[in-house]
């Protein structure tokens, strides 16, 4: 029999850095999660694992965010997933996690690149949402991921803030949009975070860590530790009049 008590999330790009925080987070509320992975079939094993061991469920399934010719197919697979593990029909939280990095200058940007970040960023987001509206339940939540770099400006991040830049204006659109089944749609937009993000540049490089260090307030680079459980808060009871808003996680960094 379905339990319809049971929060159930679907995190894209789950099963690394801050998407695989972010199911362990909310697996520690409680709330049960299908992950998305792109090609690291034992990364995602390994959060399923995590998840389990915190007492709750996961499913982890293979989806390229950037191929929107996948989705119809995709979300008669998460169907099926959310019937078999959980009875359910739909799930509650839309976490629009999965993304890829990009560092060139503005002029030697090619139209290849280009696209490859209109494609997972904002493309894919945008199609995946709304072909995943019907499994939404109503007074359910979408979090998109935005960045810091859409407030301040890094060099060789043109391409990759102004994707995330469009997802802010989408979000409230989303907002507004969805109001009537009563889905709250936020944006989180992470600091530099120590992660394999980005070869895992601010994790493993001394002097571009101590360069984050220096222009954030709190004196230190972010950690997944400080954006997984935060999503995970926005998406809990406490914070279900938070609507249409971006919420900048990054210790201050750049004010």
């Amino acid at each position: 029999m379905a339990n319809q008590t049971q929060k159930i999330a679907f995190i894209t790009g789950g099963s690394r850095g801050l998407g695989r925080n972010t199911a362990e987070s909310l697996a520690r509320k409680g709330v049960d999660s299908v992950i998305t992975y792109h090609s690291r079939a034992d990364e995602a094993r390994a959060v399923v694992a995590a998840v389990e061991a915190e007492g709750r469920k996961a499913v982890a399934l293979r989806l390229d965010t950037g191929a929107v010719a996948t989705f119809d197919r995709f979300a008669q697979t998460l169907k099926s997933a959310l019937r078999d593990t959980w009875g359910r029909e739909r799930f509650d939280y839309l976490v629009n996690n999965a993304g890829t990095s990009h560092h060139n200058a503005f002029e030697k940007t090619t139209e290849e690149e280009l696209d490859g970040l209109y494609n997972v960023h904002f493309k894919g987001v945008f199609f995946l949402t709304q072909k995943l509206l019907p499994l939404i339940e109503d007074g359910g939540r979408i979090v998109t991921i935005s960045s810091g770099l859409t407030r301040f400006a890094m060099p060789g991040s043109a391409s990759y803030a102004s994707m995330k830049g469009a997802i802010e204006v989408l979000t409230r659109y989303l907002a507004k949009e969805l109001a009537p089944r009563r889905i709250a749609v936020n944006t989180v937009a992470p600091g530099a975070i120590a992660t394999d993000f980005s070869g895992g540049m601010v994790r493993d490089n001394p002097d571009l860590n101590k360069r984050v260090a220096d222009m954030t307030a709190l004196g230190r680079a972010g950690l997944p530790d400080d954006i997984g459980p935060m999503i995970a808060s926005l998406l809990s009871e406490d914070n279900r009049w938070i609507n249409a808003q971006r919420i900048e996680v990054s210790g201050g960094m750049a004010i």
